[in-house]
C-alpha cells in the first residue's frame, strides 16, 4: 500500500470517528422536540452531549485539516463548489453552539430559552441533511471546468440522487442519536428514545436499499470495483446485518449494543461508499476525475504527515476516551451534569 492510499484511509477514518461521535449530537439536536417533551427532559438531552459534543466537532477539524493537505486539490474543488452548502453547515455548527452554551443561562428569559432551544434544532437538523448531499455529488459525479473548479450553481447539487443520499445520512443521525439517549436516560425520556430507534432503524433499511438501487441506476460507476473484488460486497451486507440486530438489541434492553451497532452501521456505509470510489475522490461527469495520484500533495508531504498523524491521533483517541469514561452515567437536568 502505498503513501497515497494510507492517506485516503486514514482521511476515511476520520470522517467515520467524526460520523459516529457527531453523530449522535446532531441526532439528539434534530429530535430535540419530539424527544424533549418537558423542560427537564429538554435540559437532559443537552446535558448528556454538553460535556463532549465540542470535542466531537475536533475530527470534523481534523479531517477537513488532513484533507487540505494530503488531497489540496479536491479541498480546493469541494469546498469552492460547495460553498453555500458549506457555509450553511457552518452557520448551522454555529447556531448549534449558541444553543447548547446559553441554553442554562437564560432560564429567566423563557422567550430567549425557547429560541435558543430553535438554534439546537435548526442547527443540529441542517449539518445532518446537508453532509449525505455532499457526499451524494461526490458519488454521482459533478461537472468541473478545466482549472479542476466546480462548474455548476447551488440548486445543481440539489439534485434527486443527492437529495436521496441526505436522507440516507439524516436516517443514520436520527438513530444514532436516538440509542445514544437511550443509554443517557431513564423513564419516559429512555422510553421514548427506544421506540424512535426502532421507527429510524427500520426507515433506515429501506433508504439503504433504495439508496443502493439509485446508485446502481444513476452512478453505475461506484460498482466497479465490487465487480472486480465482490468481496466488497461483505462491507454493505454487513450494514445490513446491523440494522437488522438492533431492534432485538433494543427489546433486550441492551442500549450499549444497540449504540453499538448503530455506530457499525455508520462505519460500514462510509466505508461502503468509499469502496465504490476508489482510487478516485471526486467523480467528474466532463472532465478527468480527481483521485488520490493526480489530487495528492508531495511525497514528502504525505511522509510528514504520517509521522505526526502516528505520534498524535492515538493521543486523541486515549483522551476522548477517558472523557467519555468520565461522564459515565446517566445524564440529568442539573446544570452541573451527572
Amino acid at each position: 500500500m502505498d503513501l497515497n492510499a494510507i492517506w485516503f484511509l486514514l482521511v476515511g477514518v476520520l470522517i467515520i470517528g467524526y460520523a459516529i461521535l457527531d453523530g449522535f449530537d446532531l441526532g439528539i439536536g434534530s429530535l430535540f422536540y419530539l424527544l424533549g417533551k418537558t423542560e427537564d427532559e429538554k435540559k437532559t438531552l443537552i446535558n448528556s452531549i454538553g460535556p463532549v459534543w465540542d470535542g466531537n466537532e475536533v475530527w470534523l477539524l481534523t479531517g477537513g485539516g488532513a484533507l487540505f493537505a494530503a488531497f489540496p486539490f479536491v479541498y480546493a474543488t469541494v469546498f469552492s463548489g460547495f460553498y453555500l452548502a458549506m457555509m450553511l453547515v457552518l452557520f448551522g455548527l454555529i447556531f448549534r453552539a449558541i444553543g447548547i452554551e446559553y441554553y442554562f443561562k437564560s432560564d429567566d428569559d423563557k422567550q430567549i430559552q425557547g429560541l435558543l432551544g430553535k438554534m439546537f434544532f435548526i442547527g443540529s437538523f441542517l449539518p445532518a441533511l446537508l453532509f449525505g448531499v455532499a457526499v451524494g455529488n461526490v458519488v454521482v459525479g459533478i461537472p468541473l471546468d478545466e482549472a479542476q473548479n466546480y462548474a455548476g450553481n447551488f440548486f445543481g447539487l440539489l439534485n434527486p440522487y443527492a437529495l436521496c443520499l441526505g436522507i440516507v445520512g439524516l436516517l443514520g443521525f436520527l438513530l444514532q442519536g436516538s440509542t445514544y439517549t437511550a443509554i443517557k436516560t431513564e423513564g419516559a425520556l429512555q422510553k421514548r428514545a427506544v421506540g424512535f430507534a426502532n421507527t429510524f432503524c427500520w426507515s433506515l433499511l429501506v433508504a439503504w436499499i433504495l439508496g443502493g438501487v439509485a446508485t446502481y441506476l444513476f452512478a453505475p460507476h461506484m460498482f466497479t470495483n465490487y465487480s472486480a473484488m465482490p468481496v466488497l460486497y461483505a462491507l454493505p451486507i454487513l450494514t445490513l446485518v446491523c440494522m437488522a440486530s438492533i431492534p432485538f438489541f433494543l427489546k433486550a434492553a441492551a442500549y450499549g449494543k444497540a449504540f453499538i451497532a448503530s455506530s457499525l452501521v455508520i462505519a460500514t456505509k462510509v466505508l461502503t461508499i468509499a469502496g465504490g470510489l476508489f482510487p478516485n475522490l471526486v467523480i467528474s461527469t466532463n472532465t478527468e476525475h480527481l483521485t488520490i495520484y493526480n489530487a495528492s500533495s508531495t511525497e514528502l508531504t504525505l511522509t510528514v504527515m504520517l509521522i505526526i498523524a502516528v505520534i498524535g491521533v492515538p493521543i486523541v483517541l486515549v483522551y476522548t476516551g477517558y472523557v467519555y469514561y468520565v461522564f459515565r452515567g446517566k445524564a440529568t437536568p442539573e446544570r452541573q451534569g451527572y
